[in-house]
């Protein structure tokens, strides 16, 4: 499976494992949206919706779905999903 193209990141500020998820996208050139659950109600709604929970972060990648999760869960999940090699 490619890249997606369409990658979407649901995170609380301050939230150490948001911090790290960003810092792990970041590292590996992924492009993605970063929608804030705190201040946008409607991000948090869809997040919600979309994880069955408030936990964060949560990520969308072309709808595939992993939810409250850690850089090396992130990591172990993109290679299982096999969105190819990152950068």
């Amino acid at each position: 499976m490619p890249a997606p193209r369409s990658v979407r990141l649901f995170i609380k500020p301050g939230c150490p494992w948001c911090i790290e998820a960003v810092e792990w996208l970041d590292d590996h050139g992924v492009a993605y949206k970063v929608l804030d659950v705190i201040r946008d109600p409607v991000a948090r709604a869809e997040m919600h919706d979309l994880t069955g929970q408030t936990r964060a972060p949560s990520l969308d990648a072309d709808g595939h779905i992993l939810a409250d999760f850690g850089a090396d869960e992130l990591a172990a999940w993109w290679t299982r999903m096999g969105f190819g090699r990152v950068s």
